[in-house]
């Protein structure tokens, strides 16, 4: 009797068996691990020396304060897992053949603030990892995960699979990703080994990324023989693109602005650096080569790059003082340049991102390329530390001279407060002829500028500068070339057309000494003389405003007659100056016209000049400006040839009395009519 009542109820447990029982147990267990709502609709369980258990309608909540999301934390359709029942028997070790996710969903969230929702109760104060028991699949099939960060500004959907093992091997993990990342489109793909090939570092964990990130393309191909442990990687990492700013979210790094790029190197990383190597490319229409390391050990990472290039092109390294380095800017962006008053850049500088990293950078361009710019070669050290900017080194080769400068940027409340130096030493003028129209004029430059500032950009740091310019030029050049350069090329030809100079004019002395007081440029000495004539300047340029006030005056060195001297100025804004004839000019055509009426031999009286025929005042120039130098330091001997002789100054011969005219260039009349006649018609 007894014994068939235990068979009885052995066979009624059989037949009315249901592991269902036990749903209510694991939701209470595994909501107390995870620290949130957990819950199954139904536990299936198949026994044997494989145990498997599975469970149907998988939901795990959100937590505390993240209750507003609208979808579960986790949801699966099925989840199952295999144990091995008999190797635990045996050797006491945890052994799982199989780990299965069908339809997978997570949604994984962090807010501005940084709590996210992907910490659970039981990693609170947790003392260490636990061992990790040994999986032999890791299946997932129809997996879908929405990434969530504020802080990245991203919000994008991964359809994640994995494919079965074959040949012995694991098989793969597949995902795609698409959404928002840095707040601009993401569509990425990734194909690796299987996740928990990631523990065999018997073999090397295959990765291939390609991610486009808005214009942005960034490939990374290779292996890493233990991905855990950040050892052995053999990666193969290329970036391209249209700006390379625009990588700051994915690296991490800022970068200024730049034009088109690609650029492929080798990525190689341990646990205490991350190296990218034998990095070569192209920038715009400049070559890079060489490498990058970063720390991302101390609080702010620690970059060092050492880049050279065989040629490069200024133009794309302008996104380094805040200009446009894009040559090709679109329709809009013209708009906003032809409205933008400044003739500098006034694109701020990222004192946030400076605040980013702490950097060290060595650059060699070895050849420069651009027509129209006379510098043979670049050599940079820069160093960025706590946000502060130390150019120790910007160094440009101009023919057998040099234009070396020194900067310092310390960051403060009204941006960096800037000391530079720049020291133009032996700089030949037949190089910057050249590059300007090929001529062949001869000459060395020589002198020093300086600045002190606050502001955050190149604009908004001359517009408040103090400091000034003091450039010595003692012998030979083109006028006709250099001005043109110097000013512009339409103002420049304007101003030799009013100046009425010959098509080529050598120059025989320049010297500018210039002082920057509060913005405002003013005019201690600004002297041109050629073998005919002599060009004296004053006025100010005022950077705060972008407008120019000056006037240049031109008096024949001989006796002319048929000139009308005096001076044109040159007024308006720095972009658009206009270029004017003087009182005197118009006093003198005036007249002329007037006794030409009457008698026209008289015409020529007012025309009339006896020449200034003062060979001293370059020697006297030459002494004031090293005597009391607007940019404080005296330019020496800099503006002479290298183991050469200082030419000697010229005899003072007696100055003219008083009441003396001090000379004209000498013009056609009928010539400087028709120039403004000219600019009249075009200014209607």
């Amino acid at each position: 009797m007894g014994l068939g009542a235990l068979l009885l109820l052995g066979v009624l447990i059989v037949l009315l068996w249901s592991w269902d029982w036990f749903v209510p147990m694991v939701n209470s267990r595994a909501s107390a691990a995870l620290g949130r709502p957990t819950t199954i609709s139904h536990l299936h369980v198949r026994l044997g020396r494989v145990v498997t258990a599975t469970v149907d309608d998988l939901t795990i909540a959100q937590p505390k304060g993240f209750e507003d999301e609208k979808q579960p934390f986790a949801t699966a359709r099925h989840a199952s897992v295999s144990f091995d029942v008999w190797r635990y028997i045996r050797h006491r070790a945890v052994t799982l053949p199989l780990v299965a996710f069908d339809a997978p969903r997570l949604d994984v969230v962090r807010r501005a603030d940084g709590s996210t929702n992907a910490v659970f109760g039981a990693s609170k104060g947790s003392g260490g990892s636990p061992a990790l028991p040994d999986i032999g699949e890791l299946r997932i099939t129809d997996g879908q995960a929405r990434i969530a960060d504020a802080r990245l500004r991203a919000d994008m959907m991964l359809a994640v699979h994995t494919t079965p093992p074959h040949d012995g091997e694991r098989g793969q993990i597949v995902a795609d990703a698409r959404g928002r990342y840095a707040a601009q489109p993401i569509d990425g793909h990734f194909v690796g080994g299987a996740l928990l090939t990631l523990l065999d570092t018997a073999h090397p964990y295959p990765v291939d990324l390609t991610v486009h990130n808005g214009p942005t393309l960034a490939t990374l191909k290779g292996s890493i023989v233990n991905p855990l442990k950040f050892e052995g990687a053999q990666l193969s990492l290329h970036f391209s693109g249209p700006d390379m700013s625009l990588l700051y979210p994915l690296t991490g790094i800022p970068i200024p602005r730049t034009p088109d790029y690609s650029i492929t190197g080798t990525l190689d990383y341990d646990r205490k650096t991350i190296r990218f190597g034998n990095l070569r490319g192209k920038m715009g229409s400049s070559d890079l080569d060489g490498t990058i390391t970063v720390d991302p050990q101390p609080a702010v990472p620690f970059v060092q790059a050492n880049l050279h290039s065989r040629r490069v092109d200024l133009v794309d390294l302008g996104g380094f003082i805040g200009a446009n380095p894009d040559k090709t800017p679109t329709a809009a962006e013209k708009k906003a340049a032809e409205a933008d008053p400044n003739v500098l850049p006034d694109t701020p500088i990222n004192i946030p991102k400076l605040r980013a990293i702490n950097a060290h950078l060595l650059y060699r361009g070895d050849h420069i390329e651009n027509r129209r710019t006379p510098l043979d070669n670049i050599d940079a050290d820069i160093a960025i530390q706590d946000g502060a900017i130390d150019v120790r080194r910007l160094n440009f080769a101009v023919g057998s001279g040099t234009l070396a400068s020194v900067i310092t940027l310390t960051p403060t409340d009204g941006g960096f407060a800037t000391r530079m130096r720049m020291d133009f030493a032996h700089i030949d003028l037949s190089r910057i002829m050249q590059a300007a129209t090929g001529s062949g004029a001869k000459g060395i430059i020589g002198g020093h500028a300086t600045l002190q500032a606050t502001g955050n950009s190149v604009a908004s740091l001359l517009a408040r500068g103090n400091g000034g310019l003091t450039l010595v030029l003692d012998q030979g050049g083109d006028i006709s070339a250099l001005v043109p350069d110097v000013l512009g090329l339409q103002i420049g030809n304007a101003v030799l057309s009013a100046l009425g100079f010959p098509k080529r004019t050598d120059v025989q002395c320049f010297i500018a000494d210039l002082p920057l007081r509060d913005g405002v440029v003013s005019t201690r000495t600004l002297l041109l003389e050629t073998g005919e004539g002599r060009t004296l300047g004053r006025g100010t340029i005022d950077l705060r405003r972008n407008t120019i006030d000056y006037a240049l005056t031109t008096r024949s060195v001989h006796f002319s007659v048929a000139s009308l001297p005096g001076p044109f100025h040159i007024t308006g804004p720095l972009k658009s100056p206009s270029v004017l004839p003087g009182a005197e000019i118009v006093g003198r055509a005036a007249a002329a016209a007037g006794l030409g009426f009457l008698m026209p031999p008289l015409a020529l009286l007012p025309t009339i000049q006896f020449g200034v025929g003062d060979s001293s005042i370059c020697a006297r120039a030459v002494r004031a400006a090293n005597e009391n130098p607007a940019a404080g330091i005296a330019p020496g001997a800099l503006s002479h040839p290298r183991g050469g002789r200082r030419p000697a100054a010229p005899r003072a011969a007696p100055a003219p009395a008083p009441n003396q005219p001090r000379g004209a260039r000498k013009i056609d009349p009928d010539h400087i009519r028709a120039v403004w006649e000219a600019r009249q018609r075009q200014g209607r």
